[in-house]
């Protein structure tokens, strides 16, 4: 999967820039066209985000030298968070799981004509814009137009900069270790540092079985060029971080920017994090920082009932068995003309009423105007899926064409249940059948 890290300051003027005033500008959850990203279907779905408040909470329960800040949930509560603070400067920042919030826009007028992060000089300037933006919705471009609600606000203390760098750990799936990514050119995408000056990279990995050392803080410290109090403290957050990393099941924690501030001292002043999810089963306290009403309603229903589900932008609903087949199945949709309305893998062990499930969560999507159903049964049995779809019909109801491809265990027998049903369900022989009769289905 590729972190997509966008500009730190996007959309804010320069002298907003130098007192801290910047956007937490990440990816939401991929919406991919045909394919995702290699590992990008599996990668997002094994990762739970959180917001940069909770993420700057654990950091200083580490340690990690973060600013003070204050969440608000009800505007009432804004004034009192922002008197807690010292001040002279407050940045107010939109909480949502997605990136640009400083270059966004609400579509309220009511909420003004910023974006989700904002500079104030006040008190009471801190509570007013607040409350402008409580309860509005936010409109970035990882949001999509219909954009997302805010419904927390997290009000910091600015930060006097001198100095923009970048720091983030992750797990590199070649080396299957933990890396570090150092660079100095703080407040940039990472990705467009690394295509135009990569000398300006640094990376490396660190041994589990020797673990961290001041070695690897000194490493971080000397590659971003920092002397006296920066450097000792650097070397010391690299330690914290990876104590981190480790402890919590992180699968990614970015640091953009950290900066060194006029006093000499440095400062995690964004950070975006990631955690495993297939770990969260020993992470009660990082399950617990869980936003739902952050995650697409279907993608949560899905994953409810252990189901690998990514919404996309198509039209074609897909039922599949498997991430292999089902990307090979979104790949000859788009080859036969139309696009793939999602990515739905019920595994290899579904029951009838996880594949009903399955349907229903399909079916919801009003996108979704043909669905195909692509099964190669091998643990999963043809007939356990044929009796599932039919179920899911049965309950549902069937307002769009259904092409049903089955093959391998028990297939005879899943043809006879959807044949001898009634339903108006269409057969497909294989794959590039099912493809063709889907798509003409729904376009015609």
């Amino acid at each position: 999967m590729r972190h997509s890290v966008a500009g730190a300051y996007e959309g804010l003027k320069p002298s907003d820039r130098r007192r801290g005033l910047r956007p937490a500008a990440r990816p939401a959850r991929r919406r991919a066209a045909v394919r995702p990203a290699e590992g990008a279907a599996t990668e997002e779905r094994d990762a739970m985000n959180i917001h940069e408040y909770q993420a700057k909470q654990l950091l200083k329960d580490y340690g990690c030298p973060v600013a003070e800040g204050r969440v608000v949930t009800r505007a009432e509560e804004a004034k009192t968070a922002a008197s807690a603070l010292d001040g002279p400067l407050w940045v107010v920042k939109a909480q949502i799981h997605a990136g640009g919030r400083g270059k966004g826009s609400f579509k309220e007028t009511s909420a003004g004509e910023k974006g989700g992060v904002r500079l104030t000089k006040s008190v009471e300037e801190a509570a007013e814009e607040t409350e402008r933006m409580l309860g509005r919705t936010l409109v970035t471009h990882q949001t999509g137009p219909a954009g997302k609600q805010v419904n927390r606000i997290y009000v910091e203390d600015g930060a006097d900069i001198e100095t923009e760098l970048y720091l983030a750990l992750l797990v590199d799936r070649e080396t299957s270790r933990v890396s570090f990514i150092a660079s100095t050119e703080g407040g940039m995408d990472i990705e467009e540092v690394a295509a135009s000056t990569p000398e300006k990279i640094v990376t490396f990995s660190v041994d589990p079985a020797s673990g961290i050392s001041g070695f690897h803080g000194r490493k971080v410290a000397f590659a971003l060029g920092l002397s006296g109090t920066a450097f000792k403290e650097c070397v010391k957050l690299v330690g914290q971080l990876y104590r981190l990393f480790i402890e919590r099941d992180v699968s990614l924690l970015e640091i953009n920017p950290l900066i060194v501030m006029k006093d000499g001292h440095v400062r995690c002043l964004d950070c975006k994090m990631n955690f495993d999810s297939n770990a969260l089963y020993r992470q009660p306290a990082v399950m617990a920082l869980r936003d739902e009403t952050e995650e697409d309603p279907k993608e949560l229903a899905a994953s409810k009932f252990d189901l690998n589900y990514i919404a996309l932008d198509g039209e074609i609903g897909c039922m599949v068995n498997g991430a292999g087949l089902a990307m090979a199945t979104m790949d000859i949709i788009k080859l036969y003309g139309s696009e793939p309305a999602n990515f739905l893998d019920v595994g290899g062990g579904a029951t009838k009423e996880k594949v009903t499930e399955a349907f229903k969560i399909i079916t919801s999507d009003p996108q979704v105007k043909g669905i195909l159903v692509n099964i190669f049964g091998g643990i999963m049995r043809c007939d356990v899926i044929a009796e599932g779809v039919i179920a899911a019909v049965k309950e549902v109801g069937l307002k769009v064409p259904l092409v049903v491809r089955l093959e391998g265990t028990n297939v005879e027998l899943g043809k006879k249940i959807i044949t001898e049903s009634g339903m108006d369900v269409v057969p497909a022989d294989n794959l590039a059948d099912a493809a063709d009769k889907i798509v003409k289905a729904v376009r015609g």
